[in-house]
């Protein structure tokens, strides 16, 4: 029969440190989120005939805009596929090590028992029969 190997001590520090890469990850989304807006924006307009248009956003601005509007969904997937992830792990070992203390327990509740003697011949049997 296989066995399970898991050292909870060991997947809490790669759950921790997992968890400070993500909390990186979201930081610079947030980051992004705020300043690609302004940066679009600060990136210039249109100008024909060397007279500005004003609210025509430049080529740019533009490529900025689709950038963003590309891997919006894929950075919010990437975030909660993370988050969904880290949970998961320490539901897991959190009921390995359940099932461990659980069968610790059933393990010494049947050594305290009290023992059953059934010797041979007790019971008014003969010869142990």
């Amino acid at each position: 029969m296989t066995g399970w190997d898991i050292s909870p001590s060991g997947v809490q520090h790669v759950l921790t440190e997992t968890a400070k890469a993500a909390e990186g990850l979201s930081n610079t989304g947030k980051a992004l989120q705020e300043t690609l807006p302004s940066a679009a924006g600060s990136a210039g307009t249109i100008q024909q005939g060397g007279v500005e248009k004003s609210g025509v956003q430049g080529p740019v601005g533009g490529a900025l805009a689709e950038f963003f509007t590309a891997y919006q969904q894929k950075l919010a997937y990437v975030a909660v596929r993370t988050s969904n992830s880290l949970n998961g792990a320490a539901t897991a070992t959190n009921a390995y090590v359940k099932g461990d203390l659980d069968m610790a327990a059933q393990a010494q509740a049947s050594a305290l028992k009290e023992p059953k003697i059934d010797l041979p011949g007790a019971g008014g049997q003969q010869g142990g029969k």
